[in-house]
């Protein structure tokens, strides 16, 4: 259990210490020093983020809320799961004279959500704080056991369903999760034909829109070189607003229900998008994310036991697949008992389970403040159970150079509680709900 913790955490001030299936292309080592050798990759090693948890000193976070009233009313403040797996989302800001100055990813939070509440919060560590943080694209091992501890909860009719969209998933994508392999095993699909078998792939299996997003993130903030993105790097920051605009551009209700299931762009549409975001990156995006997504689908899907070139989707059987690729079948899992009708009585069976063992894990390691290690990019939480740093929280009022000022201490304290999540019922293109 704790190894499969250790796995979905990455630490990049330190060199890559994970396991890797065989015959990959490019090891993890070689994918580390290309993405510290982009414009923006310095970042990855010396962003401000980092340079504060390393500090020891206490740390400022915001976070947005909507809710100040029932916080003073309960005293409480509960996490959500998410890319933190259960902790408070925040974003960092800085101590300056001036006043406490957000993260550029605090920024865009507060200009697109105007009716939200800002909190400031202080967590006052007891030591230095190992930057590890939690890549939610490896969670799947543990998604996976999760189920398998917890599948009773399921009524018949439920754990049916589940195994029989799974399969059609599986199949309905393996031509796909067979092409993606052969890429990350040295065998080149044109750019453009493994985009568009992409975008067709993502709604028999949603992860890899998560993938697509995520690489297509990267791609962005580490190569953009606009005086935007130059600003926020002097400051020790990667550009977030460069993710938020691709989102909200490739799907038109992204601000209803931010679902990257949806995210399906194929080739000239995701041309068309960087070009609308940094013209200079389109001609590079295609052929980054067909070596980038291969490579990272072997990673997350495999066990490390295998060789990449040896495992096929096509024509395996469920117990075959689960044996090959248990971090797949996880990620999958996961996404299909988050539509299921009953899952706001299922969420906190099988969310909470993960949350515990999270909280412990970051208790062993020293990690108040777990942050979202996809990219060190300014998504960052408090812990609700940490026993060894003292947390406070204040609201706080934006001057007009938006600097915050924290105004009324609030007295509430962390609970190990979930806040309830939803989604809407998920309709596949072969008329099977999920």
């Amino acid at each position: 259990m704790r190894d499969e913790w250790e796995d979905a955490h990455t630490d990049y001030t330190m060199p890559v210490q994970h396991r890797a299936p065989a015959s990959l292309t490019d090891s993890e080592s070689d994918w580390r020093q290309h993405l510290e050798a982009t414009p923006n990759g310095w970042l990855l090693r010396n962003n401000a983020m980092t340079e504060a948890l390393l500090s020891g000193q206490p740390m400022y976070l915001l976070h947005t809320t909507r809710d100040i009233n029932a916080i003073r009313a309960s005293g409480q403040l509960h996490v959500s799961t998410g890319c933190l797996v259960g902790a408070l989302y925040c974003s960092p800001l800085a101590a300056e004279r001036q006043g406490l100055r957000p993260h550029n990813l605090g920024a865009y939070l507060m200009k697109t959500k105007p009716f939200a509440r800002p909190l400031v919060f202080e967590v006052a560590p007891d030591a230095p704080i190992r930057p590890k943080g939690i890549d939610y694209l490896h969670l799947g091992p543990i998604h996976l056991r999760t189920y398998q501890r917890y599948q009773s909860f399921l009524t018949p009719v439920e754990h049916d369903q589940l195994v029989r969209s799974v399969l059609a998933g599986l199949r309905a994508a393996a031509p796909f999760l067979d092409v993606a392999l052969r890429n990350a095993t040295g065998h080149a699909t044109a750019a453009p034909d493994f985009i568009d078998q992409l975008s067709a792939a993502v709604p028999a299996v949603p992860f890899l829109g998560y993938l697509y997003f995520e690489v297509l993130s990267e791609y962005l903030m580490l190569h953009s070189v606009t005086p935007e993105t130059k600003t926020y790097a002097q400051a020790g920051e990667l550009n977030n607003w460069l993710y938020k605009r691709l989102a909200f551009a490739a799907v038109d209700t992204m601000d209803q229900l931010f679902d990257l299931a949806r995210f399906t762009p194929r080739h000239d549409r995701l041309v068309q998008l960087i070009d609308g975001i940094e013209p200079d990156l389109s001609p590079g995006a295609a052929e980054y994310v067909r070596r980038r997504l291969s490579h990272l689908l072997a990673r997350t899907a495999l066990h490390p036991s295998q060789d990449a070139a040896s495992v096929t989707f096509q024509g395996a059987d469920l117990d075959t697949i689960l044996e090959a690729a248990p971090g797949l079948i996880g990620q999958i899992v996961f996404r299909e008992i988050r539509y299921m009708a009953r899952y706001a009585q299922l969420y906190h069976c099988f969310e909470k389970a993960k949350a515990l063992e999270a909280w412990a894990y970051w208790n062993s390691e020293g990690i108040p403040t777990p942050f979202n290690g996809t990219l060190p990019k300014g998504e960052i939480g408090i812990h609700p159970v940490y026993p060894r740093a003292p947390v406070r929280v204040w609201t706080a009022e934006r001057d007009g150079k938006g600097y915050l000022h924290p105004t009324e201490e609030v007295q509430a304290v962390f609970t190990p509680h979930l806040a309830t999540w939803w989604a809407p019922p998920r309709q596949r293109e072969d008329g099977v709900s999920a």
